[in-house]
């Protein structure tokens, strides 16, 4: 289910937020919360029903690990010492997860190429938003680990990983600065300004994606679909269609994650910035994809070591 299809937008939307503070009104938070994460696994096993299964998985062993984690640094000098090869192998399996479904079959192809062997490809269909909700439970557990997460509520957890908005194109968001905003009672009632705010973001990036993206796909789409037959200003018309449409339509998912997210009183961080705007690749690197950058420089690149063991070590983290 796509954000800018008729079925979300006039049907899947409105039904969720509807039951949603409707149970919340009646005071039933927990099972306001819990409608909210199975309208959530809907949205994802719309696409694929066989893949809830593979991230109703990952969120129990990630819990579960998470929650070990917090238990150990509470504990004894002994147990404390057990926690970082929990993490590595926490790591180690989400990561594992993301690897089978992203690359096993390119390294099938490889393989039967370099050594002349016809080993059959698996035809792994890639899940939905399974890099999204891995590198977030990623940094689940390495929060846990230094007892920056402690979460011990399921129900939370659920939410936090399946919540829709975020599931398509991000953004990838930390623990801390959903769990307060899912835990505020003021949130889980009907806020007409943020629906206002909400519709009126979703709009913009529904535009961009609808009538901008999808039409710079269609001349995309002509040109690389006929690339023997183009001449010099086609080819350069199917080129920049194609980086706009990229654009566009990363710009309007963004854009429209954010609107459903205020429609449900809860604030996204902004992943999307202007990118074209940037007078460098380090700052066009801060603008696209914001989130994923934030990422990639907490869990990556400063554990690494950052900038702060020479010019040589630095371009390596880098």
């Amino acid at each position: 289910m796509l954000f800018n299809s008729a079925v979300f937008i006039y049907l899947f939307l409105p039904f969720v937020l509807l039951i949603y503070f409707f149970l919340n009104k009646l005071q039933l938070l927990a099972s306001g919360k819990a409608w909210l994460v199975l309208a959530s696994l809907f949205f994802y096993g719309y696409w694929n029903i066989d893949y809830i299964i593979l991230i109703i998985i990952s969120i129990l062993c990630n819990y579960g690990l998470g929650k070990l984690l917090i238990k150990l640094n509470n504990g004894i000098k002994q147990y404390k010492l057990l926690s970082k090869p929990i993490l590595i192998k926490g790591i180690i399996f989400n990561l594992a997860i993301l690897f089978y479904y992203k690359y096993t079959d390119f390294i099938i192809a490889n393989v039967n190429y370099l050594f002349k062997v016809e080993a059959p490809a698996l035809d792994l269909l890639l899940p939905l938003a399974i890099s999204f909700f891995t590198f977030q439970q990623i940094a689940y557990l390495v929060d846990c680990y230094k007892s920056d997460a402690l979460e011990y509520n399921f129900l939370n957890y659920c939410l936090f990983v399946t919540f829709f908005p975020q599931l398509i194109a991000g953004p990838i968001v930390h623990h801390k600065e959903m769990m307060p905003q899912f835990n505020n009672r003021t949130n889980a009632y009907v806020n007409h300004a943020n629906i206002a705010k909400g519709l009126f973001i979703f709009a913009i990036g529904l535009f961009k994606k609808v009538i901008i993206a999808d039409s710079f796909a269609q001349w995309a789409n002509t040109g690389f679909n006929s690339t023997t037959a183009l001449q010099f200003w086609d080819a350069w018309g199917a080129s920049l269609s194609y980086t706009f449409q990229l654009y566009y339509d990363f710009s309007g998912y963004a854009d429209m994650a954010i609107g459903i997210a205020l429609m449900f009183n809860i604030v996204l961080p902004i992943n999307f910035n202007s990118p074209y705007k940037a007078l460098t690749i380090q700052d066009f690197w801060h603008r696209w994809h914001m989130t994923l950058s934030r990422w990639l420089r907490d869990y990556l690149y400063i554990p690494l070591g950052g900038n702060r063991k020479g010019a040589i070590r630095t371009y390596i983290n880098v």
